[in-house]
């Protein structure tokens, strides 16, 4: 789930504990957690509700200041089905966090991370990409995900949905802009015989 950044804070500080979509097909499940720019969220509940069923003190835990105001603000059409997410903050390290910073790779970790990414290439519908999307992060830090993706001559959504596989890894961090490797990706690349 996205938020835009003026939510961040009042989900992070417990006040936002609600939000509403529009969808075709319900997106989150009940008892997950998702991260988000705003970080981990664990659902508690999610509902179909009407317009009419937002209450102003709903569209309040949400971030709004009245149901009027949250109804106008939806994005979709009026036929899609309305979603109440009910949720809360998970005041934890995000693991992809703890997993990165983790630079002592034993020859067993180095196996798994060969072994995962050779499954990525193999899945992969445009060939194997996952050694040069490395190479290409750790001589070009902090480049702009468009740039890097015209490099290899691809669409940057699709790239960016590559390197967010990467970071899953933990071998990669994203920057404001760009990318970098992680700790745990710089010591791989370094130990790494697939390069």
């Amino acid at each position: 789930m996205l938020f835009e950044q003026r939510f961040w804070a009042g989900i992070a500080d417990g006040s936002i504990t609600m939000t509403f979509r529009r969808w075709k097909r319900l997106q989150v499940v009940a008892g997950r957690r998702y991260r988000t720019p705003a970080g981990i969220l664990q659902v508690e509940a999610v509902d179909i509700v009407e317009e009419g069923d937002v209450s102003d003190r709903d569209a309040r835990r949400a971030g709004f200041e009245s149901a009027a105001v949250l109804v106008a603000g939806l994005r979709g059409t009026a036929e899609l089905p309305i979603y109440r997410i009910r949720f809360h903050y998970v005041d934890e390290p995000d693991p992809r966090a703890e997993l990165a910073s983790t630079a002592d790779l034993s020859d067993d970790d180095v196996a798994e991370i060969d072994r995962r990414l050779e499954r990525l290439d193999r899945a992969s519908t445009h060939g194997a990409w996952t050694a040069a999307t490395l190479d290409v992060i750790a001589t070009r830090p902090a480049v702009r995900a468009p740039d890097l993706a015209a490099s290899f001559g691809r669409e940057t959504q699709p790239f960016k949905t590559d390197v967010r596989k990467l970071k899953n890894l933990g071998l990669t961090l994203s920057l404001k802009i760009g990318y970098r490797l992680s700790p745990r990706g710089e010591a791989y690349v370094r130990r790494s015989e697939r390069r």
